[in-house]
């Protein structure tokens, strides 16, 4: 069975495709958003999801949260004693809701359809691609973010529509995507982005606000103090911009050294201080409208997802920059996961989909460095060549045509680069690859390079010298995606001592309770120790229908203390 999931910043989610229509699945704890945390118990186990969550202010240390925007990069996580690539721990993350499925389906799932920002570039994509193959999936495809969602927009009434623009604003990523809609075919006409900018940027911005009124006085002193006051503090700013979503102030929050420390925020405050991320919405919409060949007022639609979008800082925004209300039909939280599992219907032929067809596009220019000379005979290095232009339809195949520079050269190297820039370096360097050549006068020798790019933004180069009809072949590689490296890694994660899903209720309660523990003081506090020391006690005995009874009363004292829920 295939499913499509939504892998994310701050929440993830699982659905699938059936009866007709894209269905999301809930996790262990019933919820539709698994929280893209991992967290490092006592016990040594590996919290996944809301229990891990919960711990991040409470166990700062032990916990990863918004690992995703690492991917690709490289750098590490220590928790304990383990070290984590960002694509180990989102393969935690996958095998979470992998388990989820296949309880909630009853079936083995084997197969994914996996979302990325439109805008990750190759490496980017292919640790996403690894960490699904690490989970333990066969990943069919990668699809961009937008384009999912635009999937499920564009399906659910099966009507042509002309050209819409998907505005996805998630906790860590943004991406804009122009989209039409005729005849069962969803084209993508133009993607653009921006990888560092998201929910998580709007509550640095709260949390500035707070520290111009809240100081305590030994909290940023360093080490791991410091850390774990930094949690606490992230957990309120995002509190408080939640609230702020909702109402014209809000209350920050936090409780340090057994003292209650609150600040009243405004949401123009907040409007004010967030300006500069607001302008940083603009580029990439301007970019896709003109890759696309379209005018804003030419647009039938601009469809808001994306949990960041609920920010009536950020509607406004739209609004300004369009001159019109935007569209927030489709749920913010579920519309990519949505559309993954249509695109999973699509890869498993599902009756439903059979006259739905999806284009899509790659979103940044593929090249290579070359050399050449200028107009006065000089020779230049390191020009960037594109070879396949950002905004090209895919899959597609193009190639160019490039010559030798030097007598008797015995070898050329093509640098293989992705970007925009004009100087090769400074685009993403993603791979080299050298052939054998001929002694010949410079200039004698020919080499044609083709680039071929699949529907998930994967690249293959081929070298062809006619000279010598040779040709050399190469799929774009960093060069630690081996089966190999992928086995000894998928092997490593498994011998780690994984929360039992069964048990995942049981630990998102304990950590909850902890973090609301730090939270509150005098008699709330009192009440939630007691509590806890009650829940452990029925823990250590074993008795499954005892625990479930006072799990349900811990967090019914828990709810009425904090009030409505955040996810």
């Amino acid at each position: 069975m295939i499913v499509g999931i939504d892998l994310g910043t701050t929440n993830s989610a699982v659905a699938c495709f059936r009866n007709g229509a894209p269905e999301l699945i809930p996790n262990a704890l019933g919820e539709l958003l698994t929280p893209s945390a991992v967290s490092l118990a006592d016990d040594g186990q590996l919290l996944v999801g809301r229990p891990a969550r919960d711990r991040q202010s409470t166990h700062p240390a032990q916990t990863a949260t918004v690992f995703k925007r690492l991917m690709g990069t490289g750098r590490t996580t220590q928790l304990g004693r383990h070290t984590y690539l960002p694509e180990d721990l989102s393969a935690l993350v996958l095998a979470s809701l992998k388990r989820d499925a296949e309880a909630y389906l009853g079936a083995a799932v084997t197969h994914a359809v996996i979302t990325v920002p439109a805008y990750f570039n190759d490496r980017q994509r292919k640790a996403t691609r690894r960490a699904g193959e690490i989970a333990g999936f066969t990943v069919d495809r990668l699809i961009n973010e937008p384009t999912a969602a635009a999937l499920a927009y564009g399906i659910h009434d099966r009507q042509d529509r002309e050209p819409f623009l998907v505005f996805d604003l998630g906790g860590g990523t943004f991406d804009v995507s122009v989209v039409e809609v005729f005849d069962g075919v969803v084209e993508v006409r133009a993607s653009a982005g921006d990888n560092r900018l998201g929910g998580e940027d709007f509550n640095d911005v709260v949390m500035r606000l707070a520290r111009e009124t809240i100081d305590p006085a030994d909290a940023l002193a360093g080490g791991a103090r410091a850390d774990r006051f930094e949690a606490v503090w992230r957990a309120a700013a995002e509190r408080c911009r939640r609230t702020l979503s909702e109402a014209e102030e809000a209350l920050f929050r936090i409780v340090w050294d057994g003292k209650e420390h609150v600040a009243t925020l405004t949401a123009h405050a907040f409007e004010a201080a967030a300006e500069p991320l607001l302008h940083r919405l603009r580029d990439p919409v301007l970019r896709s409208l003109r890759d696309g060949g379209l005018r804003s007022d030419s647009l039938s639609d601009i469809v808001l997802v994306g949990g960041a979008t609920r920010m009536p800082i950020v509607r406004r925004a739209v609004t300004r920059l369009f001159g019109r209300f935007p569209n927030a039909s489709l749920h913010p939280d579920h519309a990519v996961a949505l559309g993954a599992a249509v695109q999973a219907g699509l890869k498993a032929r599902d009756a439903a989909l059979e006259e739905v067809r999806l284009t899509d596009v790659c979103p940044f220019t593929l090249g290579v460095a070359a050399a050449d000379h200028d107009t006065f005979g000089n020779l230049h290095h390191d020009v960037f060549v594109p070879i396949i232009e950002r905004n090209s339809v895919v899959p597609l195949s193009r190639s160019h045509g490039f010559q030798t520079i030097v007598d008797r050269q015995t070898k050329i190297q093509f640098q293989i680069y992705q970007g925009e820039a004009r100087r090769a370096s400074d685009n993403v360097l993603l791979d080299t690859v050298e052939v054998a050549v001929p002694r010949r006068p410079a200039g004698e020798v020919r080499a044609d390079v083709r680039f071929s790019c699949d529907a998930s933004g994967l690249l293959e180069v081929d070298v062809t010298i006619p000279i010598t009809q040779q040709t050399f072949q190469r799929v774009v590689s960093e060069g630690d995606g081996d089966a190999d490296t992928l086995d000894a890694r998928r092997s490593a994660l498994a011998a780690l001592k994984i929360h039992p899903r069964e048990a995942a209720p049981n630990a998102a309660a304990m950590a909850r309770a902890e973090r609301c523990y730090e939270s509150f003081l005098g008699d709330q506090r009192e009440r939630i120790g007691q509590m806890v020391m009650a829940f452990q006690a029925v823990l250590d005995r074993q008795e499954p229908h005892a625990i479930a009874d006072l799990r349900r009363e811990l967090e019914a004292m828990l709810d009425a203390m904090e009030g409505e829920r955040f996810l």
